[in-house]
């Protein structure tokens, strides 16, 4: 059995998706996975369904939804009478437990931490790949949905950040083995996306000026300083201003290996 959140919540069964019946059942399976091999209060489990306004009988309400969860997950285990359920009742709360191959999240994680060190090692066609497959496991935003909680909506966020990682350092690695051409128009995209990026903004006046296209690079700088100038008051850092010092020296040996 598999855990898929990067996208929306999904449990595999042989391939199989299995719906989840309620929407409070949901959020407590995605707060449970968040927090996988780890207790999770029943006081945090209401906090994240209700919020500062929980029903009365908001605890007796979670003891039927982890019940219910239990029996789902037990089923797509094909678990008999004897097995234990991969959620444990533990004081002062519950813990679901997660095999470091059960989660998406952990997969991805994995792959990122091994980018990360094939980057350092200056091993950049194995980072590309690696990253790539990391990027390959994300069905669209983190939770959808589900995000409103302080625990979902916090690993959220951080998930995100990682993505945006995962995201750079690939775009990096295609940078240094020559793949300039290749991800000038989905460095576009990125910047649509997020605007106050100044890490996006740079590699793409590096993918430009590589492809023969300084004046575009130039111009791309003038739009980043533009957008930052306008919504934060600010100039472009220290990294997107040596880049456009670079592309205006014409240095093509720093912006093939400039990180």
């Amino acid at each position: 059995m598999k855990y898929q959140i990067l996208g929306p919540l999904r449990i595999i069964d042989q391939n199989i998706s299995l719906p989840i019946s309620a929407p409070k059942m949901e959020r407590i399976l995605a707060t449970l996975l968040m927090r996988s091999n780890q207790v999770v209060s029943s006081a945090q489990i209401i906090e994240e369904i209700w919020g500062e306004r929980p029903p009365r009988r908001a605890t007796a309400a979670v003891h039927v939804y982890i019940s219910q969860l239990r029996k789902l997950l037990n089923r797509a285990a094909n678990a008999d009478a004897g097995t234990p359920s991969p959620i444990v009742t533990v004081s002062p709360g519950y813990l679901l437990r997660v095999g470091p191959d059960d989660l998406d999240m952990f997969v991805f994680q994995r792959l990122l931490r091994d980018g990360r060190a094939h980057m350092l090692d200056g091993e950049y066609h194995e980072a590309d790949r690696v990253l790539e497959a990391a990027l390959g496991l994300w069905r669209g935003p983190a939770l959808s949905r589900l995000c409103e909680g302080p625990i979902v909506g916090g690993h959220v966020a951080g998930l995100e950040e990682e993505r945006l990682e995962c995201i750079e350092m690939r775009i990096e690695a295609q940078l240094r083995i020559g793949r300039h051409r290749a991800v000038v128009s989905e460095l576009h995209g990125l910047i649509a996306e997020h605007p106050l990026n100044e890490r996006f903004y740079g590699q793409l006046m590096r993918a430009l000026h590589l492809s023969e296209r300084r004046s575009d690079a130039l111009r791309i700088y003038q739009r980043a300083r533009e957008v930052i100038n306008r919504e934060l008051g600010l100039e472009p850092g220290p990294m997107l201003r040596e880049v456009h010092g670079e592309v205006l020296a014409d240095d093509e040996r720093y912006l093939k290996s400039a990180v």
